[in-house]
């Protein structure tokens, strides 16, 4: 079975990765954001402007995402719920593509969630900002266990 056609996850399991990488997103920025920030205001009294704070929250996540997406087409809850980030026709993403995904992604969450209700109008249950990147969500079934060997019966 070629990834173009394993068939499209349920919105409901989408959703649910989406639930599970925030859980995973808090500790990326715990680690990556508020550490860093906590450690230079406790060393030097100083804060950063809100636009270093807003650009370094977004290129974190973006990096996060974006590599995940361009090694292997998941990030860890994609794995855990089997579901492979692809383009169109099935193949890895390109990088630009994975960044406009990646920036399609905020209004379409922000912006009251439009882009998650499109998935229900949408003929591929698709979210919006995959449309716009031309990407898609495929879900993989594990792979078979190998059959092992039999046990030798005691003698």
């Amino acid at each position: 079975m070629t990834e173009a056609s394993h068939p499209y996850p349920s919105i409901a399991r989408r959703l649910a990765a989406m639930l599970y990488e925030a859980l995973l997103l808090f500790a990326v920025v715990c680690i990556g954001f508020l550490l860093p920030y906590t450690l230079i205001g406790a060393l030097t009294q100083l804060t950063p402007p809100s636009w270093v704070l807003r650009l370094h929250f977004l290129l974190l996540l973006m990096l996060y995402s974006v590599w995940f997406w361009l090694h292997g087409g998941q990030t860890l809850a994609m794995k855990t719920w089997k579901l492979k980030l692809v383009d169109r026709s099935g193949k890895p993403l390109r990088p630009l593509q994975a960044v406009l995904r990646y920036l399609a992604a905020w209004p379409s969450l922000l912006c009251f969630g439009i882009g998650i209700f499109w998935a229900l109008f949408d003929k591929d249950k698709q979210f919006l900002h995959d449309r716009i990147a031309d990407t898609r969500i495929i879900f993989v079934p594990p792979a078979p266990r190998p059959k092992s060997a039999p046990l030798d019966p005691p003698q």
